[in-house]
């Protein structure tokens, strides 16, 4: 069966590889994107996650090309790093607004069709940072890690209802936005870990994959690490 399926933040790095794993699958895929192009194959919706009315419209918009949506990973997310002192108020609130509000905000918007389905899955990428901390983080910590208090709420609120919400949290992914650090930085994070190497993108979607599908059915409020051994203790 053909689901209905939205993925924000769905034009590069993490995102992108979500959507093209979930339309392998055979579902029916839309993507927000806020910035730029969007890739082709997807039905693609400009929106900011930091405005209501522009999550409401994207989706209205994939309901009436594709239907109700039945999964929803929450993806979209932007960093804004530099040590506490230094750290502007705007800095921090930008980070929580888009990463953890936002969330909220498509949360919320999907829930009420997936109450009347009586099914669905909500799949938030948070990041190993949620749990273990880092220099220079601490916005993006904050809203990572508030989006597993979040999720295992939700988690709580919908179960009765077969509908499943599950936390993602990824470690140090070869994407976009880690290709702006230096050889040597990239080099000392490695060292960190276990495995001794970046994830791939698809190895996180792969992951997102087995949470939508009805192999997971019976897994709900679960934090999933995928992060080559980086966060083991916490």
């Amino acid at each position: 069966m053909t689901r209905s399926v939205l993925v924000t933040g769905g034009n590069r790095g993490i995102g992108l590889a979500i959507a093209r794993e979930l339309a392998a699958a055979g579902d029916a895929v839309a993507i927000t994107y806020r910035t730029g192009e969007p890739p082709e194959g997807f039905f693609a919706v400009r929106c900011d996650v930091t405005s209501t009315a522009d999550v409401d419209a994207a989706f209205e918009k994939v309901e009436a090309e594709q239907g109700p949506v039945e999964v929803v990973v929450a993806n979209a997310g932007i960093t804004r790093d530099t040590l506490l002192p230094m750290m502007s108020e705007e800095d921090f609130t930008e980070v929580l607004n888009t990463n953890l509000v936002g969330a909220y905000r498509v949360a919320k918007r999907a829930v009420r069709p997936m109450l009347r389905l009586r099914r669905g899955r909500i799949i938030l990428i948070s990041s190993v940072v949620a749990l273990s901390g880092s220099a220079g983080q601490t916005n993006y910590s904050a809203s990572k890690a508030g989006l597993i208090g979040f999720g295992r709420s939700l988690a709580r609120e919908l179960a009765s209802r077969n509908i499943t919400v599950n936390i993602v949290a990824p470690g140090f992914v070869e994407t976009d936005m880690t290709k702006v650090l230096t050889e040597a930085q990239q080099e000392q994070i490695r060292k960190q870990i276990p495995m001794g190497r970046q994830a791939k993108p698809e190895e996180v979607a792969r992951v997102v994959r087995f949470l939508a599908s009805e192999d997971a059915s019976y897994i709900t409020g679960a934090v999933i690490p995928v992060d080559g051994g980086l966060g083991m203790g916490h």
